[in-house]
Order: structure tokens, then sequence, then C-alpha cells
């Protein structure tokens, strides 16, 4: 056997030369596999490393007895948390499991944090407050303003808390003149929710305050929990008087908070908020005499001056009775001149009519000269005409008087007429026995006819 091939390895086909990867993309693919395979999921453990960022984002390790992890919270999620988390507190967060790219980290990225041990009760508060809130209960339309000026203010709370201390010294800083009754209950322990909303409903009842404190300082959520219970949040709503909630700290919030007409994020916070300082009255009083001072001194001053206005107006009968009769001698020469101008005009214009009128005219004096000779020997041939005519009418009625039948029978001749009226001219026309009537100058007579004889000649 050859020692010289012992060594060589049998011949195997090179495979095809693999894809490769930079760092950027396997992180990416790194964090998107743990993103798909790790779900949100709650994950306890201690606070350690925690800083807070300019940015506002939290940056942690959680850690146990074996293990520990880095975990990340961004300022949107942070604000929401209800609080800030401290070295060595025990903490519950839910959270997505992820990759760091830049750095290669795997951490978590946290979207809520709660203390640990409280995930039940935290999810009773979430039950409650959705049931409440859909009643209505928290419904902004149904807060009451704060009474503008609280003479009274009622205080619910433990006369052993520190937080009443706070709240006494906080109005006898800012508002000695405020007056304060204690409604005093027990704040935590077994009943003490009962107790807190019995203490609302008194204060309600007495209706004695302008407005009503339920406070105690700051704690964990099992000793605030009193004030999640639903009895204390109705006795809030049903409260006859404006409520302010102040309990715990800044990040702490409770039923209570939603169901009060206005939440303070301490006991001092609610004490300022109740009562206005004195100063500030007393300023705002101050200012305001500044003001009714300037006003009224500016209200004399417009005054006089319309006073020495109206008194420069202002002019003696005598003065005023000889300006209004210079007033009435130039309106009577204004009118005089006014009546005077349009009748010269009027003058002027017939005149010129006149003249117009005189050009146009024919010359009429020959005319006038023939028509008076026309008239005079018109008036001439009607007198000598007149007279012939007069002369002639008086031939001719002797003439007819002479033919007048009357004439004739006064002369002593007679008309013989027969009954039908006919004159009778000739005996011819008379028949015997007949009844004529004979008319005189003077009468008439009515005759019987004899006999008629023919005239002989």
């Amino acid at each position: 056997m050859s020692f010289e091939n012992f060594n060589e390895k049998p011949q195997t086909p090179v495979p095809a030369q693999a894809p490769v990867m930079t760092v950027s993309a396997l992180n990416q693919s790194v964090a998107r596999m743990l993103e798909r395979n790790f779900p949100l999921a709650w994950v306890s453990g201690e606070i350690s490393n925690f800083t807070r960022a300019a940015s506002g984002h939290w940056y942690f390790t959680l850690k146990d007895d074996g293990a520990q992890v880095r975990a990340v919270m961004f300022r949107g999620r942070a604000q929401h948390a209800g609080f800030t988390p401290r070295e060595g507190d025990k903490v519950e967060v839910r959270a997505l499991v992820t990759l760091y790219a830049p750095r290669g980290d795997y951490q978590l990225n946290v979207e809520a944090i709660r203390r640990a041990g409280v995930g039940n009760l935290y999810e009773a508060f979430l039950r409650l407050k959705e049931q409440l809130t859909a009643e209505g209960l928290f419904d902004p339309a149904r807060k009451r303003p704060l009474s503008l000026f609280a003479r009274t203010v009622g205080i619910v709370t433990s006369p052993q808390a520190a937080a009443l201390r706070d709240i006494l010294s906080t109005l006898r800083r800012r508002a000695p003149h405020v007056r304060v009754i204690l409604y005093p209950t027990p704040v935590q322990g077994e009943g003490a929710g009962a107790k807190i909303a019995q203490a609302i409903a008194t204060a309600s009842a007495r209706a004695e305050v302008d407005t009503l404190l339920v406070c105690r300082g700051g704690g964990s959520i099992e000793d605030l929990w009193s004030f999640n219970e639903e009895a204390v949040a109705r006795a809030i709503a049903a409260c006859s008087m404006p409520v302010i909630s102040g309990v715990g700290h800044e990040t702490d919030f409770t039923i209570a908070d939603f169901a009060a007409d206005l939440r303070a994020p301490t006991p001092t916070a609610a004490a300022e908020m109740a009562a206005a300082p004195r100063e500030d009255w007393l300023a705002l009083l101050e200012s305001h005499a500044d003001d009714l001072t300037r006003a009224l001194r500016r209200q004399m001053s417009d005054t006089a001056q319309t006073l020495d206005w109206l008194a420069r107006r202002l002019v003696s009968p005598a003065a005023y009775i000889s300006h209004e009769r210079l007033k009435l001698q130039s309106l009577q020469t204004r009118l005089a001149h006014a009546t005077r101008t349009p009748l010269n005009q009027a003058r002027f214009a017939v005149n010129q009519l006149q003249l117009r009128l005189h050009a146009k005219l024919p010359q009429t004096s020959a005319a006038r000269a023939r028509l008076a000779d026309n008239a005079r020997r018109l008036t001439t041939r009607m007198a000598t005409s007149g007279s012939q005519r007069r002369q002639a009418l008086a031939a001719l009625s002797a003439q007819l008087e002479l033919l007048n039948p009357q004439r004739t029978l006064e002369r002593g001749y007679a008309m013989v007429i027969d009954g039908k009226g006919k004159l009778i001219r000739s005996p011819k026309d008379i028949r015997p026995r007949e009844v004529v009537s004979v008319r005189l100058a003077d009468g008439a007579a009515e005759v019987g006819i004899a006999s008629v004889q023919p005239t002989l000649d």
C-alpha cells in the first residue's frame, strides 16, 4: 500500500456558490422572523439601567435571576404608562420581540407597562372604566364648572392623611378667607370605598360647601384602589356640588378622576384649583377700582368739556333775539331779491316779446282809414236805405189799410158766410131757407134766406 495517496480525499463535485448577504440584510431578516414567530406577550422582570432620553423614549433592561433582555418604550406609548418606573421596580410589560438591526441586539419593543402583581387589578380597572364610560358617567357634557368665588370648601379624606395637611396649608396660604369643612373617612383598607362614598353623599345632602375635594396622597395601585370602586364613582357623579379629584401623584389615574368634574394631579393642586388666591382677588378688585376711577374721571372730564361747550353755545336772550333779527332781515332781503329778480326777468322777457310782436305786426293805419271810411259810407247808405224802405213800407201799409175788410165793413158793408164758413159772393151760391151768417163791423148775425133773386142787368 502506497502512503503517497493515503491523505488524498476522494474527488467530489463543487456546488454552485451561495448568495452572499450583507449584515444589514441578515439583521432585517432575523428581525422579521422574530416578529412573525413571537406575537405580543406579557413579560415580567425587574427594571435595570433605566434611561429616559431627551426625545421622551424609555430605554431599560428587564432581568430576572437567570437572564436579562434590553427593552425600549417609545414616547407615544410611554406617555400613557401612568407611572415612571424606577431602578429595581418589578414590572410586567406587553412587548413585541424584535431585533435592533444597527447593532444586531435582540430587544423588546414595549407597548404597555404595569407594576408586577397588579395585572388583575388593572384589568378590573379597565372593565369598570369601560362600563361607566358606556353609561355616560364620564361624559364631558355633564361636567360642571367650579364656583368662581368659593366661600366654603369641603374635603373628603382621612384626618391623619398628609394630603389633608398639604390642602389646609395651601388654602391657609392662598385663601385664608375660605371656610373648610372636613368629611372624615378612611382612604384605604377594607371597606374604605363604601365609607368614601358615604362621606361624599353626606356632603352632597348637607349642601354646605361650594366645592368638594376628594383627596389622598400617592401610593401603589392597591393603596389607591378604594378610589377605583364603582360606589365612589357613582357618589361623585350624583354629588350636588362640583367635585375635584386629587388622588395620588401626577401619574396616578383612578376611576374617581374620570367621574369628577375636574382632576387635579395632586391634593395640593386640588386645593389651588378650589380657591383662587386672595391676592389675586384683591389685585382684581384693585384693578376694577382703578378702572372705575379712571372711567369716572374720564366721564367727569367729558361732562365738563360738554358743559363748557354748552356754556359757550348758551347766549343771552337779547343777543339771541338780535341775532335772530339779523337772520330775519337777511332772509327778508334774500326773499325780496329772490322775488324781484324773477319779476324783473319776466318784465324784460315781456318787453322783448312785445318788441318782437310790434316788429312782426303789419302797418294797419291806411287799412283802418279805409275801414272807417267804408263804415261811414255803409252807415250813410244803411240810413238812406232804411228811410226809403220805411217810406215804401208806410205807402204799402196805407194801401193795405185801404184793402182791409174791416174798414170796408166799417163803411157799411157786410160779409155773408154760409154754414161751412165760405164767403158767399153770388146769389147763386145761396139756397132758399138756408141759414147764413152776416158779419158786420161790430159783430155778426144769423139770417135765414127766404128766397133768392138773381141780379137784374
